[in-house]
């Protein structure tokens, strides 16, 4: 198999943050404003009926941002690997595609159990437009590199959130051994001469450059110490999958992981945990519609920073074993801090509070009594939804692209509002829950990439809510 690497025509070495600076963000809107009779037909919508108490029990799907790097993972072994609670979701049906056109076999076994057997691999390049519609595209390059020794690669897509670096993954992998270059907006990896373990610091603790490494690094060989890593849930729950299949890791949960590359890996089964962004948006749900839900299998030890963080607006749960549980009566004011100050609610890398929490404390806030400053560090574009909330009669001040001020309680209102993200979109689905009237919400495929059925579990919980495929006369 031919093994090519893009290398500069100048024949010089290329910059790392030159290469790949300009690919971390892509140009589009973050999201643009509806305008009144708008001819688009066929348009996807969600048709809400604001006002309704939900009550009920939910489960959660699989955790999306483990199962990606997971269908990754398949890749390593030339063994059949059986995944469990796989959210039936857009962005995994589409890593799921890409890894077929290299060559996997994959079946859908069961709901939400997929078989992948990766015996014969006989690619090495993505298709462009399809790696183009999610972030989890570059995960493909870790475990194609240590199987196959080359990868092809166009810049990802994904969530339009902000500029979303790629510099950690492919430094991490040159630390390894792979060289890289660059030509007709195309990633060039290769490594001729094999991957070797090293000590190695990432220079951010970037989720998917860790899951990129540590993949890479389990067919290197040698050990391979990878300091200031991520320790995500999702980061987790590869490691373990990569201990199954027999590699040896250490350190899982921390910050500094210890991996012990092996020859060969074998395939197994293997269970995704719950999605803990889901049922931090469950919980804020709940709060904002009045209502009282039990959310099972609920992962509860994943769960502390984000508990603390819906405590500061007067929110609290019960845990009730592996399940959460979100009584009706709750307080629903803000805790000042000590001296009456001003709290805030601000992420970080894990056990941090949540960055894709943000957007649904934001939503949740506007729905409690008193001030609360919520402070998105990571990501510049995420909070610009904001002025969607707004025109539904929230009460808040974007004071720059990472902070806002949230003024509680705010009367929401029905409103004609269109998804810029996953996070953004749910949040504004749980608001509309929330409103008096009726809402209509575009662009619904980015919300369905990272909620599975979001509208007919709602519809168990009591909601009023309405999948549309005809946008029609948006005049108000």
């Amino acid at each position: 198999m031919p093994r090519t690497i893009f290398a500069p025509s100048s024949g010089l070495p290329l910059p790392v943050g030159d290469l790949f600076g300009a690919y971390g963000i892509q140009q589009r809107s973050a999201g643009r404003s509806l305008t009144a009779r708008q001819e688009i037909p066929h348009v996807p919508k969600f048709v809400v009926q604001g006002g309704q108490r939900l009550s009920g029990n939910v489960r959660p799907a699989g955790n999306k941002n483990a199962a990606l790097p997971m269908v990754a993972a398949t890749l390593l072994t030339d063994e059949p690997v059986f995944l469990e609670n796989v959210p039936d979701i857009k962005d995994v049906r589409t890593l799921l595609t890409l890894i077929q056109a290299l060559g996997a076999e994959v079946e859908w076994t069961e709901p939400n159990v997929v078989r992948v057997h990766a015996k014969n691999l006989d690619g090495t390049k993505l298709d462009a437009s399809a790696a183009a519609k999610i972030r989890a595209s570059i995960l493909l390059a870790g475990p194609m590199l240590a199987r196959t020794g080359a990868m092809q690669l166009p810049p990802p897509g994904g969530d339009v959130i902000g500029r979303r670096r790629m510099d950690t993954h492919f430094l991490a992998l040159q630390a390894l051994g792979a060289e890289f270059g660059f030509r007709r907006e195309v990633f060039g990896v290769h490594a001729d001469k094999g991957l070797k373990g090293t000590n190695m610091f990432l220079d951010e603790p970037s989720v998917t450059a860790t899951e990129n490494a540590v993949m890479a690094a389990a067919l290197a060989k040698g050990t391979t110490i990878m300091r200031n890593s991520a320790a995500e849930p999702h980061v987790q729950d590869l490691c373990h999958m990569l201990i199954g299949m027999g590699c040896q890791i250490s350190g899982i949960g921390t910050n500094t992981l210890e991996i012990q590359g092996v020859d060969r890996l074998k395939g197994g089964r293997f269970r995704i945990s719950s999605d803990h962004i889901e049922i931090g948006s469950f919980i804020g749900l709940a709060a904002v519609t009045g209502g009282e839900i039990l959310i099972q299998d609920a992962a509860p030890q994943f769960l502390d920073s984000t508990l603390i963080g819906f405590e500061r607006l007067g929110i609290r749960v019960e845990i009730r074993g592996e399940d959460v549980f979100v009584p009706a009566d709750q307080e629903m004011r803000v805790n000042m801090d000590l001296g009456g100050h001003i709290p805030k609610i601000d992420d970080g890398p894990w056990p941090a509070f949540p960055a894709d929490l943000t957007s649904i404390a934001l939503v949740t806030a506007t729905q409690c009594e008193g001030t609360i400053l919520i402070h998105e560090k990571m990501f510049e574009s995420r909070m610009f939804f904001t002025d969607k909330l707004v025109s539904m009669g929230a009460r808040m001040v974007l004071c720059d692209p990472h902070r806002v001020v949230v003024v509680g309680k705010s009367k929401l209102h029905g409103g004609v509002v269109e998804s810029p993200d996953i996070r953004a979109g749910m949040a504004l689905l749980i608001a509309a829950l929330g409103a008096e009237g009726q809402s209509e919400i575009y662009n619904i495929g980015q919300i369905e990439r990272g909620y599975e059925r979001i509208d007919e579990r709602l519809r168990t919980l009591g909601a009023k809510i309405v999948r549309s495929d005809s946008r029609g006369d948006l005049d108000r």
